[in-house]
Formats: C-alpha cells, sequence, structure tokens
C-alpha cells in the first residue's frame, strides 16, 4: 500500500505554537630476525626466530661448544617472539571496569495490557526509558488500547480519546467509527515493539513505534466470528509514527497519527 507518511511526514512543525513542535529524525614489534648474545670468548650464540641453531667455531675448544649450549638453552625464552595477545574478552577486564560483563545489563520490560475478554495490548519497552519517554509510551500505549476497548464495548468506551488531540482527535474516533458502522470488533493480542524517540523539541516530540497485529482477528461483532476476509494489518507489521506534544499538566497526548506499511522501507525495520 501507499506510504502514508504522506509529503511532508513527521519532521516539520505540527502547528503554530511558539514552542515549535517537532514531527518527525600489531603487528608484533620489538623482535629481530635473530637475538644473539655475545660471550667472553667472542663467540655468538644466534637464535632465529623459526628455528634454533648454534655450532662452534673451527677449532674452538669442546668447552666452549658445552657452554653455547647452555647459553642457548638460557637464550630460548629470550629469542622465541612473544605469543600473540589473546583475543579480547570481558573476562579480561578488571572486575571495576565500566564496561565488564560482570556489570549488570538493563533488561527491556514487557507489560501486557488486557483490554477485555481475549483482547490484549503487549508492550516491548526500552531497556532504558526517561521521563518524558515513559509519558510518550504511556500515551502511545494508551490510545493503542483505549482505541480497541471502544471497538469491543461498541463505542461506550471513550476514554481514548483522552489520549489525543487536534488532527489525531479525528482520526482516532474515525477509526474506531468505522468499526462499529461495519458491525466489527476484534479478538487476539497487539504487540507494540521497537519503540524509539525520534526527536525532541521543545513540548514536541516524535514517536516512531512498530505494531503487529497479526496475532489479532476481526469479527462479525454480532456473531463473534472471524470474518471470511481479514484485512491487511492482521496480516504483516507496520510502523506507526505519532507526533506528541507535552501539555501544561505534563502529559502528553498524541497531536498527529502516521503509518507505512510493507513495501515501504520505513516498515521494513518492522520485519523480525
Amino acid at each position: 500500500m501507499a506510504d502514508a507518511f504522506g509529503a511532508v511526514g513527521m519532521t516539520g512543525s505540527a502547528g503554530p505554537e511558539p514552542e515549535a513542535d517537532a514531527m518527525a529524525g600489531q603487528r608484533a614489534s620489538g623482535v629481530s630476525e635473530a637475538t644473539a648474545v655475545r660471550r667472553p670468548g667472542g663467540v655468538r650464540a644466534a637464535t632465529p626466530i623459526r628455528a634454533y641453531r648454534w655450532s662452534r667455531s673451527r677449532g674452538a675448544p669442546s668447552v666452549i661448544g658445552v657452554r653455547a649450549v647452555i647459553a642457548l638453552a638460557l637464550l630460548v625464552p629470550v629469542g622465541c617472539s612473544s605469543p600473540a595477545p589473546r583475543p579480547f574478552t570481558p573476562d579480561d577486564l578488571p572486575a571495576g571496569d565500566p564496561s565488564s560483563a560482570q556489570q549488570a545489563v538493563p533488561t527491556p520490560r514487557v507489560e501486557t495490557v488486557e483490554v477485555a475478554s481475549g483482547v490484549r495490548v503487549v508492550v516491548e519497552w526500552p531497556a532504558v526509558a526517561d521521563r518524558d519517554t515513559t509519558g510518550m509510551i504511556n500515551a502511545f500505549r494508551d490510545y493503542r488500547a483505549g482505541s480497541f476497548k471502544s471497538v469491543v464495548t461498541g463505542g461506550q468506551d471513550t476514554a481514548y480519546l483522552e489520549t489525543v488531540q487536534d488532527g489525531a482527535s479525528s482520526d482516532a474516533y474515525r477509526w474506531v467509527r468505522e468499526f462499529l458502522d461495519q458491525r466489527r470488533s476484534v479478538r487476539g493480542t497487539s504487540r507494540l515493539y521497537a519503540l524509539n524517540v525520534v526527536s525532541v523539541t521543545g513540548r514536541g516530540a516524535e514517536l516512531h513505534g512498530c505494531v503487529d497485529e497479526t496475532g489479532m482477528r476481526l469479527l462479525d461483532a454480532e456473531t463473534g466470528k472471524a470474518v471470511r476476509r481479514q484485512p491487511d494489518w492482521t496480516r504483516k507489521p507496520f510502523l506507526q509514527a505519532a507526533g506528541l506534544r507535552r501539555g501544561d499538566d505534563g502529559v502528553w497526548r498524541i497531536k498527529l497519527l502516521r503509518h507505512a506499511e510493507l513495501p515501504s522501507e520505513r516498515a521494513k525495520g518492522c520485519l523480525r
């Protein structure tokens, strides 16, 4: 399908607010060819790197040759090339090194929101999220979960409208209304992952997240059975982009919603 980010995309200003909301984006060394040591008699004992050889000078007494053997034995540790350094492993680091593998690594948190019987939203949180990022993801999660709750309650629950404003309000309302007008409901699991704040300017921010609803099924609201022809959003994941604004109350709300579906390049990052 066509990329629904539109020509403007998510990087321009979303409105005339003074705060300008952002809507987006060794080689071994030191070893000579042969190591030689001069002994008091003028005889050199050479220890090449690749092979250790020695010989007596013509006419030299045999005792000198014996000594040369001894000298050679003493030289082996010196003339031998240093062993190649071991490949780096975290265990080589001191226990107190900040990059040591012994340090605790943050574990991503998985949250499950029970929307209704048989309907849930699973959120794969980033390993680290500051206060603002947490607020943005909360808004995105509540919008997705709230929209489904409105659908399964026949439009009676409208709490999702508290998570959106401006253009996103009408888009969210129309999305729910379409289900109700066609007498459709849902069942299954929606998964949100790869959540990433791509830009922040003043009170404005842009959040990207992957949405996988292949675990959901579109139902006939009257019979509760899955419809024969399932929509594309139940077959492949897509990328959702949300422009948000932090209100005077400190709460982040969604102002703009865009999405990209496969085979769009933006959506390919959501494949796993």
